[in-house]
């Protein structure tokens, strides 16, 4: 979990879980493929925002309006053992299903670029690991990029600061970019009206990420006037028949948002097979933001646009970014990472379906 400097209370938590036999052993009833950290505090939040009775409340910021200072380990270790089968369970059932909107201030600029290319033609967007939806609802919110850098639908009640870094200008359109169609796919969508699948949701926002729960609950309520379609299944599955269906007259946009996390290595290898096997054969765009390597060693949230255009491929890292949206840095020439011809080889016969955002 990337919490310095966002989370003090999941900070001091992970550290104290590190070095805990019982709750480690507690974290790792979850799915093998969930990252056990959120998915552990994930649900313990839920219990405590449902109203569960217990002095680690007073350490949630998202409970309590003045949260108490002080050590929350043994606090948080005694409501985990006087609440382990409510955990376990959720550990078992539930996955890490966040729908953080202020990534929408990342893709933005992309989707822009996308439209530019095509001439201006209606976006049709294909989320994967969607979750609720509600990125894809995008080009209904308000964007502030600073300095008077602002787009968007200056009515909406979702309005996204993301703050600039380096030199970079990002290319923000004067208006936002038609969307034709969108569809979501995930393993188990978030449905928007029901009130305990939206409680899940916020139970994934950090604690003392307050203004954050409020943009969710924005968002929320805006989707339940029209939500969006979210198709329930693996993506290796669902893919093929929602890109056939494709109007050839819309620009064909494919994206995600740190979700091939969740997937296995061979499930990546097939994902990016099925997405250059239709690129070769009409054009496409995946746009991504997930953790990927930098020179140097390590790994970094990065925003990259692979296009498939006239069966050629070009990919570039547009720029570096926050995990949660809060900043953005461009690249004000892209950096190119990887140009092939054509589409990709033959399929794997067996993958894991791991994802979700």
């Amino acid at each position: 979990m990337e919490t310095h400097g966002a989370s003090p209370l999941y900070e001091r938590l992970a550290h104290g879980v590190a070095e805990d036999s019982d709750l480690l052993a507690l974290a790792a009833k979850g799915r093998p493929e969930q990252p056990a950290p959120n998915l552990l505090f994930a649900s313990v939040h839920l219990l405590l925002l449902d109203g569960a009775r217990h002095e680690l409340a007073g350490f949630y910021p998202s409970v309590t309006a003045s949260p108490v200072r002080g050590d929350p380990l043994p606090a948080f270790r005694d409501f985990c053992r006087e609440h382990a089968d409510a955990i376990t369970g959720m550990l078992h059932e539930r996955r890490v299903q966040t729908n953080v909107v202020e990534r929408c201030g990342l893709l933005l600029p992309a989707f822009g670029i996308v439209a530019r290319r095509n001439g201006g033609k209606p976006l049709h967007l294909v989320e994967v690991g969607a979750s609720a939806g509600l990125n894809l609802l995008w080009d209904r919110y308000w964007f502030d990029y600073g300095d008077g850098r602002q787009c968007g639908d200056t009515s909406s009640p979702v309005r996204i600061e993301t703050a600039l870094r380096g030199g970079g200008e990002p290319p923000l359109p004067p208006q936002l970019p038609a969307v034709g169609a969108r569809t979501g796919i995930d393993l188990n969508p978030i449905d928007v009206r029901a009130a305990g699948a939206v409680q899940w949701l916020r139970a994934l926002v950090w604690p003392e990420e307050r203004e954050q729960l409020r943009r969710l609950d924005s968002a929320v309520a805006l989707a339940r006037e029209d939500p969006p379609t979210v198709l329930a299944g693996d993506a290796l599955d669902l893919l093929p028949g929602v890109l056939g269906r494709a109007t050839h007259g819309a620009a064909l946009c494919v994206f995600h948002t740190h979700t091939l996390n969740q997937f296995s290595p061979e499930a990546r290898r097939q994902f990016d097979a099925l997405l250059a096997d239709v690129g070769a054969r009409r054009d496409l765009y995946w746009l991504s933001s997930e953790y990927r390597p930098v020179e140097g060693g390590g790994m970094r949230p990065t925003l990259t646009l692979a296009t498939f255009e006239e069966g050629k491929r070009d990919e570039q890292v547009l720029a570096y970014c926050d995990h949660h949206g809060r900043w953005l840095e461009w690249l004000a020439e892209g950096r190119v990472t990887r140009p092939q011809k054509g589409g990709a080889g033959g399929k794997a016969s067996s993958r894991s379906s791991r994802y979700s955002m």
